[in-house]
């Protein structure tokens, strides 16, 4: 066992002191040490009930002859985080999470883990750490929010944000937003819509490191716990096989995570966490990939914000295996990828039925016949940036405008509160990418205005910086190269006008090559927002979007 470095021998005697300290008895120590990374925090909606999965988690480790040891990763609410200096440090702890987690797996030699995220980079940050520490390790998340209700309709937290929009354009009272205030987020769990985190847990049954019903079982249901008991229990298989997760993050299970991201309508940011975990797993993902995948994909859940079902109607549907067992009937997935489960792919979603045709529509009749997420190209955006198309209304898949440039998300946000952005406008949002933020701040408030003030059908949005899953409309983010590194998004003035075109795959800035290049000569690069601490170190070690915002040590000259 890995565990016998600090365990067994008698140069290990003052490690069992310490394991005797811990009041660790013999007969554990003799067994495999499995380490639980426990995300619970009191802070975070979706991690406040985790120690209850923990706990069913470690009564299924020694269930099964283990003995589980527990340890935190810390995780950051992206809602409370919003639209503030809070935001900044929101996707920078995903590196955080995983260099934490890779330093107390590899100090205290666990012969295996299991993790317990649910937020939004508390997911990706720990599947990243799996991939690097690679010993045997099955995922529970906590499970997602149930859906609120308000005015006899379901509702979730990107409903509270266009709460808020409407209210500034005079259609809401106060009264309302306090109703909804009350009513959207009604109990523990992951925001209840397609959201950033939901869209991770999903995707980790999909990846193969997760159980049946990881992404969709409501953090309130006991089924929940029998979950983690089960997690608990079947790391231990997954270590007796020596499974690892090196063994299932293939280059084949990305293909696998994108083709379902593109069926369930994920969140843009899983375009920024799956280059992340491949990466760690030694597989570099190009997100050139996405198109071709999304050509051949169809788009079969609208679930909120795009929709008006829930992750909890997902479940009853079936879930993500019944959504997998659709896409396998037009040979969409690899099928023959080993899981945690111990099974392949196939043997998993064998027999798992669509409950539900309008939650989870039939591959013979989709939304669309091409995937939730596109990846577009042109002279704004030369690397690439993302939309989340299945939230894109009709009328906006084509658009031309005038662009109306922005440094920061405060200012974008107060030109659009005070009624200065019309229709057809095309608001641009710069400087606010992993570099330049830095930290690549979620531009929910401002997609939300605009969604509140009744332009979300003729307004779009395009940003270095990134969009939450609860945003909606024509909001193109993880713009390529950021403005702070001289990307052309930083060339472009107030007027230019802009064409969106999703269906060909473009954007495009209606400025000359010869324009551009005049302004690019005039462009001095902005001094850092932050010099110190963390934020600081993070700058100067990021890459661009279209790399997951991976770090990476810069190459001497």
């Amino acid at each position: 066992m890995r565990s016998d470095t600090v365990k067994t021998g008698m140069q290990q005697a003052p490690h069992r002191s310490l394991f005797n300290a811990l009041g660790m008895t013999k007969e554990e120590m003799k067994k495999p040490l499995v380490g639980i990374v426990s995300s619970y925090n009191e802070i975070v909606p979706g991690h406040m009930n985790l120690d209850k999965i923990v706990e069913a988690v470690k009564l299924g480790v020694a269930m099964a002859g283990g003995t589980p040891v527990v340890f935190p990763a810390i995780a950051v609410c992206d809602g409370i985080a919003m639209g503030h200096i809070g935001m900044k440090y929101s996707l920078v702890t995903r590196d955080l999470i995983a260099d934490s987690t890779e330093c107390m797996a590899m100090a205290h030699q666990f012969d295996a883990l299991v993790m317990v995220p649910n937020c939004d980079k508390n997911v990706p940050g720990l599947l990243m750490a799996a991939a690097r520490i690679n010993v045997p390790t099955v995922f529970v998340s906590g499970g997602p929010m149930l859906a609120g209700h308000v005015k006899g309709q379901k509702r979730s937290l990107s409903s509270m944000f266009e709460a808020v929009g409407a209210y500034s354009a005079g259609t809401m009272s106060a009264e309302d937003v306090e109703e909804f205030e009350n009513k959207v987020c009604p109990t523990c769990g992951s925001c209840s819509g397609m959201y950033t985190a939901n869209s991770m847990n999903c995707l980790t049954e999909v990846l193969g490191m997760g159980l049946k019903g990881n992404g969709t079982i409501p953090a309130v249901y006991s089924d929940r716990i029998r979950l983690a008991k089960h997690a608990g229990m079947q790391v231990m298989e997954v270590l007796r096989r020596n499974i690892r997760p090196r063994d299932i993050l293939t280059e084949k299970a990305f293909y696998n995570a994108l083709t379902v991201d593109m069926a369930l309508g994920c969140s843009t940011n899983s375009m920024l966490h799956l280059p992340a975990i491949a990466h760690e797993a030694g597989i570099e993902l190009d997100l050139d990939v996405a198109n071709a995948i999304s050509a051949k994909t169809p788009n079969l859940c609208h679930l909120a914000p795009a929709g008006y079902t829930y992750i909890e109607e997902l479940n009853e549907a079936g879930g993500v295996y019944a959504v997998m067992n659709e896409l396998n009937k037009k040979g969409l997935l690899y099928t023959d990828l080993i899981t945690v489960t111990g099974k392949t792919v196939g043997e998993n979603i064998e027999g798992c039925v669509n409950k539900n045709p309008e939650v989870i529509r039939p591959i013979d009749n989709p939304y669309s016949e091409t995937g939730g997420i596109a990846v577009l190209k042109g002279n704004i955006a030369p690397d690439s940036c993302v939309v989340k198309r299945s939230a894109v209304v009709p009328e906006m898949m084509v658009h031309e405008g005038p662009a109306r440039v922005f440094d920061c998300e405060e200012d974008a946000i107060a030109a659009i509160k005070g009624g200065k952005i019309v229709e057809g406008d095309v608001v641009v949002i710069r400087y606010e990418g992993p570099k330049g933020g830095p930290g690549m701040r979620e531009m929910l408030n401002p997609t939300s205005a605009i969604a509140g003030m009744g332009l979300g059908s003729s307004v779009a949005l395009i940003t270095d910086g990134r969009f939450s899953g609860a945003s909606r409309g024509a909001s193109i983010g993880h713009v390529s190269p950021e403005a702070a590194v001289g990307g052309p998004i930083a060339l472009i003035e107030e007027g230019d006008i802009i064409a969106i075109n999703i269906p060909e795959n473009t954007i495009n800035v209606k400025v000359s090559d010869e324009e551009l290049e005049r302004r690019r000569k005039n462009w001095q690069p902005r001094p850092a927002k932050v010099t110190t601490g963390y934020l600081s170190r993070y700058a100067s070690l990021v890459t661009s979007a279209n790399r997951g915002a991976i770090l990476e040590i810069p190459k001497v000259q």
